[in-house]
C-alpha cells in the first residue's frame, strides 16, 4: 500500500477540499492511501490585517507548499485563486480538480435590495471595483475570517461577498441573496477550482495525480493564471480573468483606488493558443487601464 500525504491549511474548506481530492485518488489509484498533514498559514494566523495590505496571494500557500518541499508532506491541495502566478520553485501544479461554480455571490441582500448607501463587506478590493461599477453608492468595509465568522458579520441591510465554490463545498449554498454574473463580476483567476501541487522530480506522485487531472478545467485555469503571470508578481491592481467552458475569455483589472477599471470580454476557439490569449488580454487590459487613467 502506498502512503500520500496531503498537506492542506485546516479550515474547513480547505479540509473538505482536500478530503474530496484524497477520496478521489483512492479511488482513481487502486493500493493508494492518503492521509492529511495540516498546516496554519500566514494568511490563518493573522486574522485582522487586510488581505490586501498583507501581500495578497501567497499568504494562504507558502507554509503549505513548505511542507512539501521539506518532505512532510508529497502533495499540497489550494484553492487555485489562493496561488500565486509563478509557480514555487521545486514544485508543480501537478492536477487540477473538477471546477466548481466560479462566481461571486451576494450573501445578505441582492443588489436590487440594497439601500441607497447600504454597506457591503468584503476583503477583496477586485470585488469592491466591480461593485462599484454596478453601484457607486455602497459603503464598503473589509471582511476577514472563515467562512462561519464571515456569514456572522452580515452588515445591518446590507451584504458581504464570498465565491459561490467555498459554499457549495460546505454545503451550504442556501444562504445566497444573488449569484453574480461572471459579465458584471469577473472571478478571481483560478476561482472554483482546486490546484494539486508536487515535488517537481517525485514522479510516482505526479503519475498518480495525472489520474485526476480534470482536462478542461486545467485549459481554463492555465489561460486565466498565463494573463496574471503576465501581468507580474508584483501586480498589486485587482484583477480577475475566467475562461466559461464554451470557450468565452473575461478580464477585468482596475486602479489601487478602484475608481477605474477596465474589462474584455472575447473569446477561445481550439486552434487558438491559450497561453498566447491570455497574454495578450494582460498587455490589453494594461493599456486600456492607462487611458482612461491619463
Amino acid at each position: 500500500m502506498t502512503q500520500l500525504r496531503i498537506a492542506t491549511r485546516s479550515s474547513a474548506q480547505a479540509r473538505t477540499q482536500a478530503e474530496n481530492i484524497g477520496a478521489l485518488i483512492e479511488r482513481m489509484s487502486s493500493g493508494v492511501s492518503v492521509e492529511f498533514v495540516f498546516v496554519d498559514t500566514h494568511g490563518d494566523v493573522n486574522q485582522t490585517t487586510p488581505l490586501h495590505q498583507m501581500g495578497g496571494q501567497g499568504v494562504f500557500v507558502k507554509e503549505v507548499q513548505r511542507a512539501v518541499l521539506d518532505g512532510a508532506a508529497d502533495i499540497a491541495v489550494h484553492s487555485a485563486k489562493d496561488l500565486p502566478s509563478q509557480t514555487a520553485d521545486g514544485l508543480v501544479i501537478a492536477a487540477v480538480g473538477e471546477r466548481r461554480t466560479p462566481n461571486d455571490a451576494l450573501i445578505g441582500r441582492s443588489l436590487d435590495d440594497l439601500a441607497i448607501g447600504a454597506t457591503v463587506a468584503t476583503g477583496s478590493v477586485r470585488r469592491r471595483a466591480q461593485l462599484m461599477r454596478m453601484r457607486p453608492d455602497l459603503q464598503f468595509v473589509d471582511l476577514r475570517g472563515n467562512i462561519q465568522t464571515r456569514l456572522s458579520k452580515i452588515p445591518d441591510g446590507g451584504a458581504i461577498v464570498m465565491a459561490v465554490a467555498a459554499l457549495e463545498i460546505l454545503g451550504i449554498a442556501d444562504h445566497i441573496a444573488q449569484v453574480l454574473d461572471i459579465d458584471v463580476a469577473v472571478p478571481m483567476v483560478g476561482q472554483g477550482s482546486v490546484a494539486v501541487e508536487a515535488r517537481i522530480d517525485d514522479r510516482a506522485t505526479l503519475e498518480i495525480l495525472s489520474a485526476i487531472d480534470h482536462v478542461s478545467s486545467r485549459y481554463a485555469v492555465e489561460t486565466e493564471r498565463a494573463f496574471l503571470a503576465e501581468l507580474g508578481a508584483g501586480c498589486s491592481l485587482p484583477v480577475g480573468a475566467h475562461l466559461t467552458k464554451e470557450g468565452v475569455f473575461h478580464a477585468f483589472m482596475a486602479t489601487d483606488d478602484c475608481s477605474d477599471s477596465v474589462q474584455l470580454v472575447g473569446s477561445i476557439s481550439d486552434t487558438d493558443d491559450n497561453i498566447a490569449v491570455g497574454i495578450a488580454a494582460a498587455h490589453e487590459c494594461r493599456t486600456r487601464l492607462a487611458e482612461v487613467t491619463e
